[in-house]
């Protein structure tokens, strides 16, 4: 089943007419994700990709029945984009845009508290998708999953896009297979974080173990080890922290991979993350074997 998303799911794109929006929509329709219209102000009733545009997110809900929506509009819009869709009561929000800025987040953070029926995922994230459901909301490449096989099934949740379909790939190269992979992105002011997505695989019966990919900066790692351990968990998770050779006080990358204050970095990370008992890669090319270490899952034969 995995989490947030299945091959029910009815999914808008905001921004569909750009050349973003269109680009992925249509990576997201060939994956065979259930694509059900569009929002470009201005051009309601219009066709795009064979779907119907709508003017706004209330007139695509009032007309198509909307699980979630995908956002791929200008950072300087995004937050009244995502401010209609929680008016309109959109389950899943999944924002993909970079260099949102950090105090329009702040207020929908505040407005997501009102509504905590809404899973926010973002913003500047690849966003998730649940390879056996055949629903992509995201700008990974759908073709690196695996949902074949027998293989345990591996939930995955990362703050780095292309770390996350690196995990992928090494674990469908190991023989796994993956349940749904979550990329939260790498705001400081953000949706969903560990431990809400980790919650959400430790309740779901078709994930078998987690990868866990941080990053350097905050303390959301340290934050759901000490759930894991608190909880005693009893589902296997690996983990990894990129940036063990950022230096303090330079952003790497992310907005909020930074090490301030003498926090945040990936050896002091790693040590913690280990003492709560996560089973740590060291090195990002290691994920897949470390998983298969942790599982004791050795196929004779690889999955390519």
């Amino acid at each position: 089943m995995g989490i947030l998303i299945n091959k029910d799911t009815k999914v808008i794109c905001q921004g569909i007419t750009g050349a973003q929006g269109t680009f992925h929509t249509q990576g997201s329709l060939d994956y065979g994700t259930k694509m059900v219209g569009g929002v470009t102000p201005g051009k309601g009733g219009q066709k795009h990709l064979g779907l119907n545009v709508f003017n706004s997110i209330y007139e695509a809900k009032r007309e198509t029945e909307i699980d979630a929506t995908m956002i791929y509009v200008p950072a300087p819009m995004v937050k009244d984009a995502i401010f209609e869709a929680i008016d309109a009561e959109i389950g899943v929000i999944v924002c993909i845009t970079d260099g949102v800025p950090a105090h329009d987040m702040i207020e929908v953070r505040k407005a997501l508290m009102v509504n905590k029926h809404i899973s926010f995922i973002g913003p500047n994230c690849p966003g998730l998708i649940n390879p056996s459901a055949r629903c992509k909301i995201g700008i990974m490449p759908g073709y690196i999953h695996s949902y074949e096989g027998n293989g345990p099934r591996i939930g995955i949740v990362s703050r780095s896009g292309t770390l996350t379909y690196e995990a992928v790939a090494q674990t469908t190269m190991a023989g796994f297979r993956q349940s749904t992979c979550v990329g939260i992105g790498g705001d400081p002011v953000h949706g969903l974080g560990f431990v809400d997505v980790v919650k959400m695989f430790l309740d779901d019966d078709e994930t078998d173990a987690i990868v866990m990919i941080g990053e350097i900066g905050g303390s959301e790692e340290e934050n759901v080890a000490d759930f894991i351990k608190s909880y005693n968990v009893k589902k296997p998770v690996v983990g990894f922290i990129a940036g063990s050779t950022a230096p303090a006080g330079r952003r790497m990358g992310h907005a909020g991979a930074i090490i301030s204050g003498g926090k945040g970095s990936a050896a002091d990370k790693i040590k913690h993350l280990s003492a709560c008992g996560i089973n740590m890669a060291l090195n990002p090319a290691k994920i897949g074997e470390k998983t298969s270490e942790v599982l004791n899952y050795f196929p004779s034969k690889k999955v390519c």
